[in-house]
């Protein structure tokens, strides 16, 4: 009886596996790739698309993620200068050859350049720069000292003074940058706002005057908005490449940015999960890597997926009536790692924050399951084996 049973079972199971079909009451961790390529366009989410991938495919979509260099957006060849603005407080020193007509005192000091006759000095009071740009200097009215450096204000002061003074010389020297800033906030962890000098300070000198970040560096990205313009780029490649760490401009605004990316990983692999990954990125391979790879015993190795909002623009034969949502359409990316080539193709196919992957499971596993099903009702007592005959 128990033999009858399953001469008419067994061929019946393989005409189910055949089909690609089996009942839905056996458990399964999702769609089969068949059931994924043929119900793509069932109607519950509009327009979606499944896309072969191939090695154009996966440089074409690496290439459209690649974040801008601050190399090239922010470019500079030169340090920092340091131009005087409106707020910063300057104090200046003037010097006059004996005997002096304008700026007498008691202090005589030794000039080189003025000889070894002694010279009267005088300090002004400091004063901070006018909205217009302008301090005040005795016998020589208001000098524009805005957008200037401290030794062209120098050399713009003797001049005025020329005629005046005998033998003037100037020193200019800045008691309090007002102006010259970079303002440092995000995930530091003391927001600041850094001062410039004439060094140059650089991109990572503004998080090292922060006081370093709060989250790992692997993490975080980093944001440098120059006026408007904005370019974002991971810190691990700031780090790395010296190129990046560009020189800082005045009134810059540097954003240390936390970004907890992931990708949810289900089907037939290793683990079944969200997984974290660096704000630099990973390749699809890496990903399944780190889902523990393909399960031998239930993968399809032909229906690796990837399901994503896609940015429409990177998304060719696009149906002009499907609306796109904030730019995005939903597509699925099918990956056969059948093909040896395919291992190469994952190397470049970029994965993006919230993927799904989804591994299906093999025709040869879903007809197991249903024959375990069958060999159980036809005797509870056997076990069903690899080995089964």
């Amino acid at each position: 009886m128990k033999k009858n049973f399953l001469a008419v079972c067994i061929p019946a199971a393989l005409v189910l596996s055949g089909c690609g079909t089996f009942p839905d009451w056996i458990p399964t961790s999702g769609a089969s790739r068949q059931q994924v390529l043929e119900q793509h366009d069932s109607g519950r989410v509009e327009g979606i698309q499944v896309v072969d991938v191939n090695d154009a495919l996966a440089r074409k979509l690496a290439d459209a993620k690649q974040l801008g260099q601050f190399s090239t957006k922010f470019a500079s060849t030169t340090g920092n200068n340091y131009e005087i603005g409106p707020g910063d407080v300057i104090e200046v020193t003037i010097w006059e050859t004996p005997p002096a007509m304008l700026f007498g005192s008691t202090a005589q000091v030794s000039l080189p350049s003025l000889g070894s006759a002694g010279a009267s000095s005088v300090t002004l009071p400091t004063q901070m720069v006018a909205a217009d740009g302008t301090i005040t200097i005795p016998f020589a009215g208001r000098v524009s000292v805005a957008g200037r450096t401290t030794e062209q204000i120098e050399a713009s002061i003797v001049g005025h003074l020329k005629g005046k003074a005998n033998q003037p010389q100037v020193l200019v020297r800045v008691a309090k940058n007002n102006a010259s800033n970079v303002t440092i906030v995000g995930e530091v962890n003391t927001s600041a706002m850094m001062p410039l000098t004439p060094k140059g300070e650089r991109l990572l000198d503004a998080f090292a005057f922060a006081g370093g970040f709060k989250q790992p560096v692997s993490h975080m990205a980093v944001q440098l908005s120059r006026g408007n313009t904005t370019a974002t780029m991971p810190l691990d490649a700031v780090i790395r490449d010296p190129k990046q760490n560009v020189l800082l401009e005045p009134g810059d605004v540097v954003t240390a940015l936390f970004q907890p990316l992931t990708f949810s990983v289900l089907g037939a692999t290793g683990k079944n999960d969200e997984i974290p990954f660096e704000a630099q990125g990973i390749s699809l391979a890496q990903a399944l890597a780190r889902s523990g790879g393909l399960n031998d015993g239930r993968a399809d190795a032909r229906g690796v997926f990837v399901f994503r909002f896609e940015d429409a623009k990177l998304v060719t034969n696009t149906d002009p009536s499907i609306k796109a949502s904030n730019g995005k359409v939903p597509v699925v990316y099918e990956i056969n790692l059948r093909d040896p080539a395919a291992f190469f193709v994952t190397q470049n196919f970029p994965v993006q924050n919230h993927d799904v992957i989804y591994v299906s499971n093999s025709p040869g596993a879903e007809f197991r399951k249903f024959l375990t099903y069958v060999v159980m009702v036809a005797d509870p007592t056997v076990a069903f084996t690899h080995d089964f005959q």
